[in-house]
This record gives structure tokens, sequence and C-alpha cells, in this order.
């Protein structure tokens, strides 16, 4: 790779939210600039070239279309790295694949759904091959940052392998399970320190199933607190809907 390597952002079905992670880290971002050229960055920056090594694509895949101009961005990529949950894991937008087409396409285009090719949501890692993930809905700005770094000295990024729960006993937060609540802390990929939990929520599973996620016993967890079929299955299908975990 060129010693100042030139990277580009792309999006697809999405909010943009983990682009907008990127154009915040404020200082920090000046000094990643220091080290990469931006050719293509829509939110902050004018212009695009598609001469570029790292590609940071945001989004799922969720049109015929969307395919070709992903595979393009591979081919013209050293470096592929998916960004957020969309990009990932599918993230919300697989909540559709749980319907008929021609339900989601006519409650989103109505009488003219006939006109919008669409099809069932899927990650980036359907179609090609990903190279790096940053995970998170939102991606963590910090995560971004340390990540890039490795990347640019050459080294294999690394990424938790252990659940949230970790991350939330060291926080100190009270188990939503004692509360009464549901939680996928249990099975999600840490990284984000427990942030939502923190806050008074709990874990959606934005970072995807943790390598060694126990999905029998968090089935087990579920079941010793009374929660129902449904309510696990609705909770699961908002992040983790293209996992098809059996819980």
């Amino acid at each position: 790779m060129a010693a100042k390597p030139k990277i580009a952002f792309f999006d697809f079905a999405g909010c943009e939210g983990d682009q907008l992670q990127v154009a915040n880290l404020e200082e920090k971002l000046l000094d990643i600039l220091e080290h990469v050229e931006v050719v293509s960055f829509r939110e902050v920056h004018t212009g695009h070239s598609d001469n570029y090594d790292i590609a940071f694509v945001e989004g799922s895949i969720t049109r015929p279309q969307d395919e070709a101009r992903l595979k393009e961005i591979r081919a013209n990529a050293k470096v592929l790295v998916a960004l957020g949950a969309c990009a990932t894991i599918g993230g919300v937008n697989c909540i559709k694949n749980f319907l008929g087409r021609d339900v989601y396409s006519e409650n989103v285009y109505g009488t003219r759904a006939r006109w919008y090719p669409t099809y069932e949501a899927r990650p980036l890692k359907a179609v090609v091959k990903v190279d790096v993930e940053i995970h998170g809905c939102p991606i963590d700005r910090g995560e971004f940052a340390r990540i890039v770094k490795e990347m640019l000295l050459g080294r294999v990024p690394w990424l938790p392998d252990y659940p949230v729960c970790v991350e939330c006993k060291k926080a100190g937060n009270v188990c939503r399970y004692h509360l009464g609540r549901m939680c996928l802390g249990i099975i999600t990929r840490a990284g984000c320190n427990a942030c939502c939990v923190t806050e008074g929520a709990q874990c959606w599973g934005c970072r995807g199933l943790a390598p060694s996620a126990n999905l029998d016993a968090a089935r087990e967890v579920m079941d010793q607190h009374g929660f129902d079929r449904k309510h696990v299955q609705d909770l699961m299908r908002f992040f983790l809907g293209d996992t098809s975990a059996p819980l």
C-alpha cells in the first residue's frame, strides 16, 4: 500500500450515521488525515475519484443493482472495510426480510411499488469479500480511529471476541435480567463498553453475535426469566435478523 493511502467512503441502504461518527472525530480526524488522503467522502468532502486503496462502505444491500456497484468498489479497493451494523450484519434493514416482498414494497412506495426494485436486505459479505469489519450502530469513533491506525501499520485489526456482559460487569451495571428485562449482551460482541446498558437501556445486539456466543446458555437464561419465544424473536430481529440464530 502507498505511503499515504487514498481512502474513500461509500454508502448503501442506511442512515449514514457511521460516516457522521467519522466526521465527528474532530481533532483525531486531523491526525488521521496526516497519514491518508481522502478522495471521496460525500458528507465532508467535495469531489470523487475511483483511485483509492481503502474503501469504507456503510449500509446494507437491498436492491439487485446495488450488487454491481459494490463489486466495482471491491474491484477498485485493495482493502474493503464494512462500516457499521447495516454493512456488517445487515442491521435494522433485515426486519423487512420477515415480511412478504409485496407487503414492504407497498408500505414504502405505495401504488408505485413496481417502479422500485428491491429484495431481502443483506450485509456486504453476502455479496463480496470484506477484509475488515467495524461494528456497531453507530460505530464507536474511538474504535474507528484505533482500527484505522492498525490498518496503516499493516496489522490485522483486533476485535473483541467476548460478549458485552464482560464490559457490563466492568462498568458496574446491574444485570438487566435481575431487573426483569431482556438483554442481548450475553451473546453480542463487545467493544462498545456496554454503552446502552450504562445509559439505562438494554443491549440490542447491534455489534452482531460474539464468536464465542453460547446460544444454548442464552436460551436457558431467557427461559428462566420467563421471556416467551415471541419476545425473544422480536428483539433478535431488530439487529440480528440475518443471523437466523435459533433462540
